[in-house]
């Protein structure tokens, strides 16, 4: 039988963003006891947010055709096979977008909710998988989310909210961090408008994160061939969509690299 969407197992874990109570499903629709409403769009997603932001429509389809020419499959992979060991339990993905990664972490079982500030990246998220539920939200806030709901936590190059991953992983609850090394795209330079990695960053992880302890950290590289298509479409994905490059109208071979870290609740 083809699966609702947003899936049950989905809706039992959101709250109401403004009164912090449960949903349910009525009438294409998610609402509490308190009558507030939020509709399900009809690509399967529910804005609780109740306004658009994120990522733009552009933005979206340079990084649906990048990641579907498998250029970061590698590390869909690994994040698969770390959070094996939490399968079947449910995965909540803060800052999903597509819900790429999200949709090969479930290849072993559960449910995932998609959180992100675009619903246009969320149409896509939503049928990435049928146990996937997508829901619009800035990740800085308190999540609708009910304490405890995840075996996983997926962040991947996303904004880190250290308290709200505490509050709603279980507590032998794994959580999953990927950011750039700064050897990442280095060949496009600045020429591509590409932000460099900030210095403090890994200072700033540690602070963020204080109620972790990392279990395991491993930098994952490889060299990608890019096409000059490919070149424009990794360059228009990210935080330099608007940046003009210059000299970078053919293709050329790049490093992928990657910090993929692991945590549990201390």
């Amino acid at each position: 039988m083809t699966q609702v969407s947003p899936p049950d197992p989905v809706v039992d874990v959101l709250l109401c963003p403004v009164c912090r109570d449960g949903l349910t499903r009525s009438d294409g629709a998610l609402r509490c006891p308190a009558g507030h409403a939020f509709d399900i769009a009809r690509q399967g997603y529910v804005n609780l947010l109740g306004r658009a932001d994120g990522d733009t429509a552009a933005m979206v389809a340079d990084r649906v055709a990048f990641l579907a020419a498998g250029h970061y499959a590698p590390l869909a992979r690994k994040l698969a096979e770390w959070a094996a060991d939490r399968a079947p339990g449910r995965v909540v993905d803060a800052g999903a977008g597509t819900g790429y990664y999200l949709d090969a972490v479930l290849a072993r079982g559960g449910f995932g909710l998609a959180l992100d500030a675009s619903p246009v990246a969320l149409r896509r998220a939503a049928r990435a998988h049928e146990r996937i539920g997508a829901a619009v939200w800035d990740v800085w806030r308190p999540w609708p989310v009910r304490d405890g709901a995840a075996a996983v936590v997926l962040n991947v190059f996303a904004p880190r909210n250290g308290p709200e991953f505490h509050r709603v992983l279980r507590p032998d609850g794994t959580l999953l961090v990927v950011t750039p090394t700064e050897a990442h795209l280095a060949e496009l330079g600045t020429a591509a408008g590409l932000l460099s990695v900030d210095p403090r960053k890994p200072a700033r992880l540690a602070e963020t994160l204080a109620r972790f302890e990392r279990v395991r950290n491993e930098t994952l590289s490889y060299p990608m061939t890019l096409t000059a298509a490919d070149v424009r479409r990794v360059i228009g994905m990210g935080p330099a969509a608007h940046h003009d490059p210059v000299g970078l109208d053919e293709g050329r071979e790049v490093t992928a690299s990657f910090q993929v870290s692991a945590y549990r609740p201390s």
